[in-house]
């Protein structure tokens, strides 16, 4: 297979300069690319997309019992079974009505030519291609923060708060908005003035550029979110002398991994929910631990966590992940790439005038089905990956402390242990709790 693989590469990249080029001529397949079909194209995408989310959904809301699964009862108590079966119907219930919301917004947004409009508006501002890019994104990006202002509030204020979750005040909730905006504006902004830049003055050698661009960003903040971004929002120490720390590099020495940056961070300002996190590579590798995750476990149950995550290291799934990830971005930027130069896609959207970010926006819809077998296929290998790494905790620490650990979160964070298959597949990054602790319970036999 890996031989093949680079020419599988280039077949699929022939193929999509052959298909592109006979949608530009007068081909039959050119007869196909008109604006009216690309917009039908667009509806029954968006529609698809919906009424198979709204399936899967109802797939996993249907699979909740009443009682407490036999399999669960060294996990949950009858009270806390309870409880959670409640938080996930209250999440479901808000979820259902915020999905028909979006796709009904949507639709009517595509119907009285929402994104012309939004075109038009740029346009009277300015003329200069980057900056109409920037005010129409900014449009849609503001216009959409507020239609899912009253979700986003119920959901904290309501649901999280009602469940014991939440510890957000409505102060720190408006500093967390604005400095998301802020950050949207800068990096964002930052970086599709940069696309487009690239896109007007290089010409076919764009999706070159553009993922040169791309890729370096990425690296770059994978490096240092945790010493520019985090701090924005939450305040990290270094995690002080005592028996956890002493726990942590023993076990760090023991399994080879060279680790320097062990950090608390004051996630409780937000939420009792406990997590932990490793971010960087190289000399900027970190350990980040929740002060709740802290309070709620034990030394031994924490370093099993740790573990587990060293284990995506020396199984090299980070660094993997992070190459599929770049591999896939060139892909895509190539396929656009293509794609930009065809007026029908701004036409589709009921924009004459063509432009790259009323491309960008209509590629993003035509792409869907495509990103969705992705984003299949990238769970399927996700949860491989948890699989060995909590093998290698396991093996190389404590497969029992690591279960308990698991057992533990998973009551704190009211999870929903039986989810629809259905749903673990198009959804689930990693395997639902109870296939973790089969596999775990297997290394100790």
């Amino acid at each position: 297979m890996k031989k093949l693989a680079p020419l599988l590469i280039i077949i699929f990249f022939l193929a999509t300069e052959f298909l592109f080029a006979s949608v530009s001529d007068n081909s039959v397949l050119s007869k196909f690319w008109t604006p009216e079909n690309i917009f039908w194209a667009i509806v029954i995408f968006i529609t698809f997309d919906f009424v198979l989310e709204l399936v899967l959904d109802i797939l996993n809301y249907r699979n909740m019992r009443p009682e407490l699964p036999e399999e669960l009862k060294d996990i949950y108590d009858e009270e806390k079974y309870a409880k959670s079966q409640l938080y996930e119907k209250a999440r479901f219930k808000i979820g259902l009505i915020k999905s028909i919301f979006s796709y009904v917004l949507i639709m009517t947004v595509l119907v009285i030519n929402g994104f012309a409009i939004a075109d038009n508006i740029s346009r009277s501002l300015v003329e200069h291609p980057v900056f109409t890019a920037l005010i129409f994104f900014s449009i849609l990006y503001i216009v959409s923060d507020i239609l899912s202002l009253p979700f986003q509030i119920y959901s904290v204020f309501s649901i999280e708060e009602r469940f014991g979750f939440n510890k957000m005040t409505p102060a720190l909730f408006i500093a967390d908005k604005i400095k998301g905006y802020l950050l949207s504006a800068l990096i964002g902004g930052g970086l599709l003035s940069l696309i487009i830049f690239i896109y007007l003055y290089t010409g076919s050698m764009f999706w070159v550029y553009a993922w040169g661009l791309v890729t370096a960003f990425t690296v770059f903040i994978t490096m240092f979110y945790s010493t520019l971004i985090v701090p924005l929002f939450n305040k990290q120490k270094p995690l002080p002398e005592g028996e956890l720390r002493s726990a942590i590099e023993e076990y760090s020495k023991s399994a080879g991994f060279k680790l320097d940056n062990i950090y608390e961070i004051d996630g409780s300002k937000r939420s009792t929910k406990a997590n932990a996190y490793f971010s960087g590579f190289g000399f900027k590798k970190r350990i980040v631990l929740f002060d709740t995750l802290i309070k709620e476990m034990t030394a031994g149950e924490i370093v099993a966590v740790l573990a587990h995550e060293i284990g995506h290291y020396k199984k090299k799934h980070v660094l993997i992940s992070m190459v599929m990830g770049i591999l896939q971005t060139g892909a895509i930027l190539f396929i656009f790439s293509i794609m930009a130069k065809s007026p029908q896609l701004s036409e589709a959207l009921g924009v004459q005038q063509h432009s790259f970010h009323i491309a960008l926006i209509t590629f993003g819809i035509l792409f869907t089905p495509i990103n969705l077998v992705l984003g299949m296929a990238l769970n399927v290998f996700s949860r491989k990956n948890e699989y060995e790494a909590d093998a290698f905790a396991g093996k190389s620490y404590d497969a029992n402390e690591l279960a308990s650990a698991l057992k533990k979160l998973s009551v704190k964070n009211l999870s929903n242990l039986t989810p629809h298959p259905a749903y673990v597949f198009f959804h689930y990054s990693h395997p639902p709790v109870l296939k973790r602790l089969k596999a775990l319970k297997k290394i100790n036999e």
